[in-house]
């Protein structure tokens, strides 16, 4: 664990960098071995406004990352934050507290205060609007969001008291995380289910991503899906059943557009619709 943290602490940006594409490689070529739908698209087409959305998302992130850096560096300095009013405990829990701690304060916090606050909604609504969810879909967030989400962030390293070395080791397991619950891939369900029981699988996210409520307000989680057990917004849909989108904002291809998607978050709120409840979903 020492030799992990090692490296994460000086983690070279090319690293960083080469995480992204391969696990974007990978999960491509697994969408197209085991889908779980059959999309009628042309995968680089819908492909290219979410690798721009997540090309802003890096640049916002390469920004700001001497924040992160500093704040780290003072909240161990200062011996500040959650962990450091643990006892002496061995270091791999020291790390999975602190994973499970980001994961709450940087990921699940921020998404739900963002269903819930309707201008945030209006940002984040740009990851919601795609009709085609694949892999490529994991970093589909307005650069307005990457700044919220950075925010908060930087709020759980502040909070928690997060050495840089667990801060770039959750960013790494998360960006593959995303990437492999977002990827339009199909596990049989009774790993999916098992999986869900400590990390966010791809059934359980793709509920998320279903057009109407309250499918859309459940399943909050990032990495692991603990959190969305725990707050009660953990939900089941039968994955034949869902449907991707937005029911308000329907329009495909102003959905597919960088300069309508770009705009999104300063239309009018459009208040959702909510989906009838049947034997399928089970919370």
């Amino acid at each position: 664990m020492e030799t992990i943290l090692n490296y994460f602490e000086t983690i070279p940006s090319s690293h960083r960098s080469l995480i992204l594409v391969s696990g974007i490689t990978f999960f491509w070529l697994l969408e197209g071995a085991v889908p779980l739908f059959k999309f009628e698209y042309k995968k680089w087409r819908h492909a290219v406004p979410n690798i721009f959305f997540t090309l802003t998302t890096i640049v916002i992130n390469f920004v700001l990352a001497f924040l992160l850096l500093s704040t780290s560096d003072w909240v161990v300095a200062n011996n500040f934050g959650l962990l450091n009013l643990l006892p002496s405990i061995p270091l791999w829990l020291y790390v999975v507290i602190g994973l499970l701690l980001l994961d709450l304060i940087g990921a699940y916090l921020p998404h739900y205060v963002e269903h819930k606050v309707k201008p945030l909604w209006m940002v984040h609504l740009v990851h919601h609007t795609d009709h085609n969810v694949d892999t490529t879909t994991a970093n589909r967030h307005h650069p307005l969001e990457s700044i919220i989400r950075f925010t908060f962030t930087l709020l759980g390293v502040f909070i928690i008291g997060t050495p840089i070395a667990i801060v770039m080791l959750y960013q790494s397991l998360s960006l593959v995380s995303t990437q492999f619950n977002h990827a339009n891939i199909k596990l049989p369900k009774r790993v999916d289910e098992i999986l869900s029981w400590v990390l966010v699988s791809p059934d359980m996210h793709k509920v998320h991503h279903h057009y109407v409520l309250p499918y859309t307000d459940s399943n909050y989680g990032n990495i692991f899906s603990i959190w969305d057990r725990i707050f009660g917004t953990f939900m089941k849909l039968d994955r034949k059943a869902i449907v991707y989108g937005v029911d308000t904002f329907p329009d495909e291809k102003e959905n597919s557009s960088i300069k309508g998607l770009l705009k999104q978050p300063f239309h009018k709120y459009r208040k959702p619709t909510t989906g009838i409840l049947d034997a399928s979903e089970q919370k």
